[in-house]
């Protein structure tokens, strides 16, 4: 039958979608599967397949093919024209259009673009942004039908049309590899299959080079490695394309000509992987030769050059002594005299060490001696944090390298941020190798940076582990704070925190903060966790649920964020009639929702990591709007939602750097717990400044105890060390 689809009401990762359609003699029906993948309110269907019954949802059609057709009829065509697939048309125009046009609508706006303007309030600019917009939704459709032919989630053709616009369907023809780190969602198996499909043969050289920069790929943004050894490599990529290893050794030496690849002999044991070896949880054993992708191996190189530059230089501090303060512990004191004779220097500590009072004491000093000082962190949320146990005014690290000055005088930032006397960064284990690198750069020969960082927190996102680094070198001054003061001793948050560094169970504390409740399966540990942040939390606290977050050792599975961000999503903020929403894959951003942008933005102002709200959805301009919790307003067109993610549950990864009221975590072995490991259980204990509940498994919190994980396989230390010995 032919059907109009009138609104999404679920789709899955999978691509398994559930629609609400209406055709002539079937007025309000449901239609499911996988076949409906990429549909979108408006069109107009031709569906293949079964009516069946659900148990509990009612009658339903099972889809097992679908087309996409023109729509026919005035009321069909309105919908469609209405629905804001095509940008520039919203209800309004599209009844007005349709009313002077009728039938004939969709073939004036293909084949007589130009009579668009006949209709009031269309003018040529107008004119011109419909007809752009209609091309590309056609093209869109088109690339759908091409990747359902290829056995590829249609889900992809958006993402893939955005990137490569018109010439979309010759990649996909000719090099298919290309998609790989430039569409999102496809990686080396899905453009590896795509290719198979077009007829690329299995042991050509486009895909022996695809799979191994895949497999190095992996590595740097799955585990953090800059390298990985060569036999590992070699064995991993004739695992991934089964082929022979022998295939593979002479496309390593192409590549090195090509300048994509570096190879080299491997760091010393300063820097191996934690027991190389089998059973050790490294995923990669130590090797005689190691391969870095070219990019990562020259920031590797420029950060140890940078460092060394800044370690050399002659201190243009005005002040290098520190008047005694007998509110300072001995430790902290010892940091201080550190950070004013230093040009480089790390203070690292645990929670409730006194590592923010100890920077303001720094800070104060240094402004009192007519000196500047820039403080900043990776992120917006930890630089209003540092703000705020400081009493200082502090920013990001990609606002001072934008060079962009606050607007508030009474801030008190030198002009040029980054040429301050002394620059501060704050949750310093969040600097991947590129930020890093980009950091040290920006600062002057002669003034001091100080790295602030918990050593046992997770490492960065993104490849490297800049401040492990750092304190595996030995030439680097550092100072690690220890004595936990009195008023922090009483949290129940940050006796756990300390207890699991230490490699023990953390427990209720009479002072309260923290809390375990015993549950095995994962399905009731999802619907436990949603219930006490959307409902026992805030009713027993007295606070709103957005002052409770969830967080996420996994991103998959029942209780992964994923997962559970739909389910207290759906809770929250069900979808309604009088709610704007949009579809994109298996998101649905509905106006209310809380986001979280997962890249920097320069040109919006936003940055990886700050929260914000769904403030409108409009579909005929096909963009949405926030409004971040710093006040700005920031608008994103439908083709630019790769870059928000929903905040109601997210990854431990994703919250470093912030701090929450309440915080609820499902601690569950499931797919291994491969995610569960020392460093992501403190992280999540110190995310909270007054509750942390766990739920889940007492084995699975044991495992994440006692398990240390692996050590990235990177060279700086290494670098930084024989850099540091013979510098004159």
């Amino acid at each position: 039958m032919e059907a109009s689809v009138e609104q999404l009401v679920y789709v899955r990762e999978d691509a398994y979608t559930v629609a609400r359609m209406s055709a002539d003699g079937e007025p309000g029906f449901v239609a499911t599967g996988r076949a409906l993948a990429g549909v979108q309110p408006g069109e107009t269907l031709r569906l293949f397949g079964e009516w069946g019954r659900h148990p509990r949802h009612g009658r339903r059609f099972a889809v097992s093919g679908c087309e996409r057709v023109t729509p026919s009829s005035v009321r069909a065509i309105r919908i469609y024209l209405g629905s804001g697939l095509v940008r520039g048309i919203g209800p309004r125009l599209a009844y007005a259009i349709v009313d002077h046009f009728g039938e004939a609508t969709l073939k004036v706006i293909d084949s007589e673009p130009e009579r668009l303007t006949e209709v009031v309030n269309i003018g040529p600019q107008r004119q011109g942004q419909i007809v752009q917009a209609w091309q590309e939704q056609k093209a869109i459709a088109a690339l759908m039908v091409t990747l359902q032919g290829l056995g590829v989630s249609p889900l992809l053709a958006a993402k893939i049309y955005q990137v490569f616009g018109q010439d979309a369907d010759e990649v996909l023809a000719t090099d298919p590899y290309r998609l790989i780190g430039r569409v999102r969602g496809i990686a080396f198996r899905v453009a590896d299959r795509i290719a198979l499909q077009s007829g690329v043969p299995e042991r050509s050289p486009q895909r022996v080079k695809a799979a191994l920069l895949d497999r190095l790929d992996a590595a740097g943004s799955r585990d953090g490695h800059c390298y990985v050894p060569l036999s590992a490599l070699v064995r991993e990529t004739a695992e991934l394309i089964e082929q022979d290893q022998e295939l593979v050794r002479p496309m390593i030496d192409a590549l090195v000509a090509d300048r994509r690849l570096v190879v080299e002999t491997a760091p010393d044991r300063l820097n191996a992987p934690h027991g190389a070896g089998a059973g050790a949880g490294a995923p990669y054993g130590s090797g005689a030769v190691v391969v870095y992708a070219k990019h990562v191996h020259a920031r590797e190189v420029a950060l140890t050059e940078q460092i060394t530059r800044l370690m050399s230089a002659r201190s243009t501090l005005p002040l290098r002594s520190f008047p005694d303060d007998p509110g300072l512990h001995d430790d902290q004191r010892a940091a201080v005299n550190m950070a004013l004779t230093c040009t480089v220097s790390v203070i690292t500590g645990g929670p409730g060490c006194g590592k923010s009072h100890t920077v303001k004491a720094i800070a104060t000093t240094v402004r009192a001696a007519g000196g500047t000082v820039t403080l900043t962190a990776p992120t917006g949320k930890a630089a209003k944090r540092l703000s705020e146990l400081t009493g200082l005014p502090a920013m990001t690290v990609h606002r001072m390298l934008a060079q962009q000055p606050d607007p508030d005088p009474e801030t008190l930032f030198d002009e040029r941020p980054s040429q301050a006397d002394l620059i501060v960064v704050d949750e310093a284990s969040m600097l991947d190798l590129h930020l890093a690198t980009r950091l040290t750069a920006a600062v002057p020969s002669g003034s001091h940076l100080l790295l602030i960082g918990d050593s046992d927190q997770l490492p960065s996102i993104g490849p490297g582990d800049v401040l492990a680094d750092l304190l595996r070198a030995e030439a680097v001054p550092r100072v690690r704070l220890t004595h936990v003061f009195r008023q922090a001793g009483g949290s129940g948050i940050i006796d756990a925190a300390h207890r699991i560094r230490a490699g023990r169970l953390p427990v209720r504390t009479a002072g309260g903060g923290f809390w375990f409740e015993e549950l095995d399966d994962p399905a009731q540990v999802a619907r436990r966790v949603a219930h006490l942040a959307m409902v026992a939390i805030p009713r027993k606290q007295g606070v709103e649920p957005g002052q409770v977050q969830v967080l996420c050792p996994m991103r998959r599975g029942e209780t992964g964020a994923t997962a559970l961000g739909r389910l207290i999503q759906d809770q929250l903020n069900p979808a309604a009639d009088d709610k704007p929403e949009h579809w994109y894959g298996a998101s649905v951003f509905r106006v209310g929702d809380r986001v979280m942008p997962i890249r920097n933005n320069y040109d919006k102002g936003v940055f990886n990591g700050e929260t914000g709200t769904v403030t409108s959805v409009v579909p005929e301009e096909r963009q949405i709007e926030i409004l971040t919790d710093d006040g700005e307003s920031v608008r994103y067109g439908f083709d630019e939602l790769d870059d928000l993610t929903h905040a109601y549950a997210i990854s431990v990864h994703r919250s470093q750097g912030s701090e929450y009221p309440f915080v609820v975590a499902p601690i569950v072995a499931e797919s291994g717990g491969i995610m569960l490991r020392r460093k992501l259980l403190y992280t999540l204990v110190t995310r909270a400044k007054a509750w942390v509940v766990l739920v889940g498994q007492r084995e699975a919190l044991e495992l994440a105890v006692h398990r240390l994980g692996h050590r990235r396989n990177t060279g700086l230390a290494r670098r930084l060390q024989l850099s540091l010995d013979t510098d004159p």
